[in-house]
């Protein structure tokens, strides 16, 4: 273990369907991520909580009311139990943690391991084992239990398991920024101080990378100082409150005070993050998707044929603008015949594959608006009447916290009751990995429609293209980057206007007039046309918007690796 050097720290790990250890796009990422360090060979091992209770299953009734159900899985199954034992104080009782091992393996062999910690032991107390059962639930206390478990502890565990060459430790979110605290605290007490001195600070600095994925305010942790010294162990509370005066802390700001590099994930974010945070210097890595995980199978099999090695080569998908139109008609045909299947076995509901079909997968959540397409339901009405049939397919979870976002749901489901026949909607439940890429791959259009600039990147987007679907989306966040109007998609407005939109009625205006008059006659009218833009969403965004990329400028910028590995 020795040869390992970094140590990636994520709060949620999405790595397969059959473990809910991820709530979303973040969790999401970080697996992909990690398949691209494996795919490279990086020397790097990852941490995270095992919650055995997931974020939750997702049931909708007729009139779309969400219905929250345990998400349990059997951990023994799918996980290897590994031996060591570490403790974390929390609250001022000793939590005894174990781990539980999955191996990431590369498209070259290289293998990776994640270590997922568990506080369900015979030895803690009850409320002790449920530490690490519920994705983001509970209050803070609960919330701030966790990230003294994921930072702490997992410093610990690392160390109990071996890992004793660590250079750098990569922060994914603030969540696990404690664990900053953690190192200083043990750089001190080998120099045989009680509390941290400016040097331990400095020192300890040189070893944090921080990825911050959040545009909005209300989303970074904060704590109020008297939760925080109920819940960390007195010696820990002590050097941060020397450290840090005042009533609360920031674990956003934690993070970024210790790290050497911080990153937003697209340029754009990096511009948001350094007005919201204006004493740090912050770079860009812009996000990815892991091709070979998120492409089709049919897809896979073309890249097969006109681009061999693209799975250790995920620039070369530039070259499926060679591929013959025809054959970008079938595979696209073949992904959105097997969403059409899956709508029928979990809706009964048929859906043509001739209509144009249009997808919507995100949280259900206010700065989304996923309402907008349907901001006036008589337009649209008359829109597929005059240009041709339009089918739409949402998906997406509130946050069982989030009254806005059930509300927003039970709307779409009203609205369907409005509709022409030429317009057919369906809400899929329980958006997760395996329907996620049924979605990204088997609708004509990908929509998306984010109040600027709260966007910081979006992946589902990127997904997409490697299916060689163009987007329909506001500049923000990567489609600043992405788009090329109409080569590999299309804009809903313009991202350098500054007015403000608080309704939408001006997004939605411009979104209807792309549908309208150029993206539905491409379709209906000039099928080729259509194709063209799909082989250019994989080969100009497909090719770059990959974690292979992504993870290449981690290597270089913040892990300053260097050379093959």
């Amino acid at each position: 273990m020795s040869d390992v050097t970094i140590a990636y720290f994520s709060m949620e790990i999405g790595l397969t369907e059959e473990m809910p250890t991820y709530s979303g796009g973040l969790g999401v990422l970080a697996g992909d991520t990690l398949r691209a360090a494996a795919d490279w060979g990086l020397p790097l091992v990852a941490v995270t909580l095992l919650h055995r209770k997931g974020y939750f299953r997702q049931r909708l009734d007729a009139e779309g009311n969400q219905i929250e159900e345990p998400d349990g899985w059997k951990v023994e199954d799918l996980l290897e139990e590994m031996s060591p034992r570490v403790q974390v104080e929390v609250e001022g009782k000793p939590v005894l943690l174990r781990c539980w091992r999955w191996t990431v393996e590369g498209v070259l062999g290289a293998t990776i391991p994640v270590y997922f910690l568990d506080s369900d032991l015979p030895e803690n107390g009850e409320a002790e084992r449920r530490l690490t059962d519920h994705l983001y639930g509970g209050d803070k206390r609960y919330r701030l239990s966790q990230e003294c478990i994921l930072g702490i502890g997992g410093l610990r565990m690392l160390q109990a398991m071996g890992f004793e060459a660590l250079e750098t430790y990569h922060m994914n979110e603030g969540h696990s920024s404690l664990l900053t605290l953690e190192l200083m605290a043990q750089v001190a007490r080998r120099a045989g101080r009680n509390e941290p001195s400016a040097d331990d600070v400095s020192r300890v600095k040189n070893h944090f990378v921080f990825t911050t994925h959040t545009p909005v305010s209300a989303g970074h942790d904060r704590f109020p100082k008297d939760l925080v010294k109920q819940v960390l162990s007195p010696d820990l509370f002590q050097a941060l409150d020397k450290l840090y005066p005042g009533d609360e802390i920031n674990l956003t700001e934690l993070a970024l005070l210790h790290s050497r590099y911080v990153n937003g994930v697209a340029r754009r974010h990096r511009e948001v993050t350094r007005g919201m945070f204006e004493r740090f210097d912050v770079s860009a890595i812009t996000n990815g998707v892991h091709a070979a995980t998120w492409a089709a199978p049919s897809w896979q099999r073309l890249f097969d044929r006109h681009v061999p090695g693209w799975r250790e080569d995920n620039q070369s998908l530039r070259y499926v603008a060679y591929a013959p139109l025809e054959e970008i008609g079938e595979v696209h045909h073949e992904a959105k015949k097997a969403l059409l299947d899956r709508i029928r076995a979990d809706q009964g509901k048929e859906l043509d594959p001739e209509h144009f079909t249009i997808g919507f997968a995100r949280r259900a959540t206010s700065y989304k608006r996923a309402g907008l397409l349907l901001k006036d339901v008589d337009r649209l009405n008359r829109m597929a009447e005059e240009k041709g049939p339009l089918q739409i397919v949402y998906a997406g979870k509130a946050h069982p916290q989030d009254d806005r976002g059930k509300q927003i749901i039970r709307e779409i489901f009203a609205a369907r009751q409005k509709l022409s026949p030429e317009v057919k909607l369906v809400y899929l439940e329980d958006y997760g990995v395996s329907l996620a890429a049924r979605l990204t791959s088997g609708v004509d259009l990908w929509l998306n429609t984010p109040e600027r600039p709260l966007e910081a990147s979006g992946t589902s987007g990127m997904k997409a293209a490697v299916n060689g679907v163009p987007s329909l989306s506001v500049l923000d966040g990567w489609w600043i980057e992405g788009h090329i109007e109409g080569v590999t998609g299309w804009s809903i407005g313009n991202h350098h206007a500054e007015e403000a939109d608080p309704d939408g009625t001006t997004d939605a205006e411009n979104l209807y007039e792309k549908l309208e008059s150029v993206i539905l006659p491409l379709y209906y009218d000039n099928r080729p046309g259509y194709l063209d833009v799909m082989r250019h969403a994989v080969a100009l965004n497909g090719s770059f918007f990959n974690t292979e990329r992504m993870v290449s400028e981690y290597a270089r910028q913040a892990y300053r690796l260097s050379g093959e590995q």
